[in-house]
């Protein structure tokens, strides 16, 4: 509650709004409360026509305490020497003072509001202890020293208090451009989500489709059965891009909603097999017992990686085979995607962001990627995603219960 008055305050400000209600109520108080210390100072001079203006010229000149910081609060303080010097009462006077400091310190000018106080505890010194001789009220002597420590405590009290305000109002800044910048990275984090979402499923479905729309061009005069085959394959490939895409663009309009349908993992990976099969190519996948018990977010990144890769197989290699090896080390799952043939070396009609993707994938689970050509030619992406949660067949004591 505290922090949001005070970025009102903040905004305020920065707007150029004049504080002249807080002015304003400083000024009656200081004109009604004088005339109380009056009565509980009779040593002092009477407040006259010229004591009034001088409790009106301070308040005047807090209006423009946060344009002019360091000149008001000089000008405060001089206004408040000259009340001093008058034999006047202490007292609400030196509100206007303790505004006027305020202000230049959380503004950044420290050592102005230092100095600004410094003069005004040494002129007011310098009243009491040798110019009372010359000054109202008639007969007065030095003023006690008890007064000067009151006033020297005061001054220490305004600087004080101003400095925490100070340091409070920077560590609300500071916050406050934290939180900014961390809903700036969440914002990106979920745009470059779903854009790999879009990215991995539109990839995968429209390169099976461009394969068997080829293949139906290609059959559709000589084979009308095998062309009507590639249009079903068409027909499933595109139905099943549209349900994830549908599923992703829900999550757009329903931010705090938790999605419908739960989000693919390795337990699809013979659907990917089969859709890589309708596009020509044959896989085939080992160790796929060994992709049970995964955490959701893992099991999603893991499903991800293959299905770019077969897709970057299907589009940009020469053969028609590849291989899937799924494996649990200590500690990670390992993906290895291997194919025999050379890249076609052809446009595939791809956005070049699909190893980007999946090593950002693997990122995100602090994992690493590793693709590149085989010594015995060919190509080979290789996943590796550590694994933290207990009892997965990865862990000794998953191994024991085996055993």
């Amino acid at each position: 509650m505290a922090e949001r008055r005070w970025e009102y305050w903040a905004e305020r400000t920065r707007g150029g709004r004049l504080p002249w209600r807080s002015s304003l109520l400083v000024a009656v108080f200081a004109q009604a409360a004088t005339g109380w210390v009056q009565h509980v100072q009779p040593g002092r001079e009477p407040i006259g026509a010229l004591g009034r203006l001088l409790l009106l010229l301070g308040p005047a000149l807090l209006v423009l305490r946060h344009r002019y910081p360091v000149p008001v609060l000089y000008g405060v303080c001089a206004v408040t020497l000259g009340y001093l010097a008058g034999g006047y009462p202490y007292g609400p006077v030196f509100l206007s003072v303790a505004l006027a400091c305020l202000a230049a310190v959380v503004s950044g000018h420290r050592h102005a509001a230092w100095g600004a106080v410094g003069a005004l505890w040494a002129g007011h010194l310098l009243i009491g202890h040798w110019l009372y001789r010359w000054l109202p009220p008639p007969g007065d002597g030095p003023a006690p020293w008890g007064t000067e420590g009151g006033i020297t405590a005061w001054a220490i009290a305004v600087l004080a208090a101003s400095e925490v305000v100070r340091v409070r109002r920077e560590q609300w800044a500071r916050d406050r451009a934290e939180r900014k910048a961390a809903e700036r990275r969440r914002v990106d984090e979920e745009r470059l989500r779903i854009a790999r979402e879009l990215h991995d499923v539109l990839a995968h479905s429209i390169s099976v489709i461009n394969v068997q729309a080829g293949v139906g061009l290609a059959l559709l005069d000589t084979d009308p059965e095998q062309a009507r085959t590639a249009l079903t394959t068409i027909k499933a490939a595109s139905k099943e891009a549209l349900g994830e895409v549908r599923q992703v663009l829900n999550t757009l309009r329903a931010p705090g909603e938790a999605p419908r349908a739960p989000a693919p993992g390795l337990d699809r990976l013979p659907e990917l097999v089969a859709q890589a099969a309708s596009a020509g190519l044959t896989v085939s996948v080992t160790g796929e017992e060994q992709a049970r018990g995964l955490s959701p977010a893992t099991d999603l990144a893991a499903f991800r990686i293959l299905q770019e890769a077969l897709t970057n197989v299907v589009r940009h290699s020469g053969s028609r085979t590849a291989r899937i090896r799924v494996t649990r080390p200590l500690g990670a799952l390992e993906l290895q995607v291997d194919d025999d043939g050379p890249a076609t070396g052809g446009d595939a009609g791809g956005s070049g962001t699909g190893l980007i993707g999946m090593r950002e994938r693997a990122a995100a689970q602090d994992g690493t990627i590793e693709a590149g050509p085989r010594p015995d030619g060919g190509f080979r992406v290789l996943a590796r995603l550590p694994l933290t949660d207990t009892g997965s067949p990865g862990n000794p004591a998953s191994r024991k219960d085996q055993e």
